[in-house]
């Protein structure tokens, strides 16, 4: 049994620890507020695994304290999500943090990242795809994985980023999960700010856990970037269809939301002024590669469905109501 670290309780940090847990590791999860992991109504949680989860409250943006918990790990996980507008504020602290802890610590550092330090492409996306951001958030992004890949090229930390496209699951945080998905499978039109028949990958979460596990397991794996093992992309529009299915809805009502109402709501509220410079992604083909993971771990990806019943559950759950 050996001492993984987890900084971060969302869904990828709870899911990451939970899975940790039950393979008999000893886990040590870091928050702000030494939350519990976010549970999964329609999945059942033994006590000895939840009990095997120590739950920390710490900033672990002080490399200190986060290299002292860290001592004697075999691995720390990246799992933190800053809030959309503090990005270039609030990352840059939190990944010298996680880089300085690794340094001392030995721990491999295993990065959830995500798509946007690619910015714009022209077709589907894969590791090789160079990092050209054409946003802020992109460009956070991009520069904590230069900059990790550089310590580790010089030697000073072992490390590997694994990047997902857009969640599903329970508890995620997506358009297609707050703007559209809770009024489907109320039977009301959802609205999103997209290409509503577009292409995109849908990430599972879960499936982002098994996957940083994976990476932080085989030191032939690190020094690089991997994509979450994903399945075939789904439009906006079809994905919005098989929820209102699987939930017993009435047929999916979506419909665009015109771009000066983003800019709008924008105005008031920084999570929907973030989407601005990101539109990218939802107003054309968004699609991700993740052949590489497929072959190398043997991670089949979780099916569209059954991410999306997940997701739906735990929107059901009394917690949500």
């Amino acid at each position: 049994m050996s001492l993984h670290v987890v900084v971060g309780a969302g869904p990828v940090g709870s899911a990451t620890a939970r899975l940790l847990a039950a393979q008999g590791e000893q886990v040590r999860l870091v928050t702000r507020s030494g939350s519990s992991p976010q549970p999964v109504p329609s999945q059942s949680q033994s006590q000895s695994e939840t009990g095997a989860i120590e739950c920390i409250a710490a900033d672990a943006a002080n490399g200190e304290e986060l290299t002292r918990l860290c001592s004697g790990a075999a691995a720390l996980y990246s799992c933190a999500g800053p809030a959309y507008h503090r990005w270039p504020t609030d990352w840059p602290p939190l990944g010298a943090a996680l880089m300085r802890a690794a340094e001392v610590s030995g721990a491999v550092l295993v990065t959830t990242g995500n798509l946007y330090g690619y910015g714009e492409v022209d077709g589907p996306m894969t590791e090789e795809t160079p990092l050209r951001p054409n946003s802020v958030k992109g460009e956070v992004r991009a520069k904590l994985w230069t900059e990790a890949l550089a310590a580790h090229e010089a030697g000073r930390i072992r490390t590997a980023e694994v990047r997902g496209s857009d969640y599903l699951g329970a508890h995620t945080v997506s358009p297609f999960s707050v703007m559209v998905l809770p009024k489907v499978i109320a039977g009301g039109r959802g609205t999103a700010p997209a290409d509503l028949d577009a292409p995109h990958s849908w990430t599972y979460v879960g499936d982002v856990a098994r996957t940083l596990i994976a990476v932080a397991g085989d030191e032939t794996a690190w020094g690089r970037p991997w994509h979450v093992p994903t399945p075939p992309p789904l439009s906006m529009r079809e994905l919005a269809a098989r929820a209102a299915e699987l939930a017993g809805a009435p047929a999916a009502r979506i419909a665009k939301m015109p771009g000066f109402a983003l800019r709008l709501a924008g105005l008031f509220n920084p999570a929907a002024r973030e989407m601005v410079e990101t539109q990218y992604q939802w107003q054309r083909p968004f699609v991700v590669d993740s052949t590489p993971a497929i072959v190398a771990f043997g991670l089949k990806p979780t099916s569209a469905d059954e991410a999306l019943q997940e997701t739906i559950d735990a929107l059901r759950a009394p917690a949500h109501t």
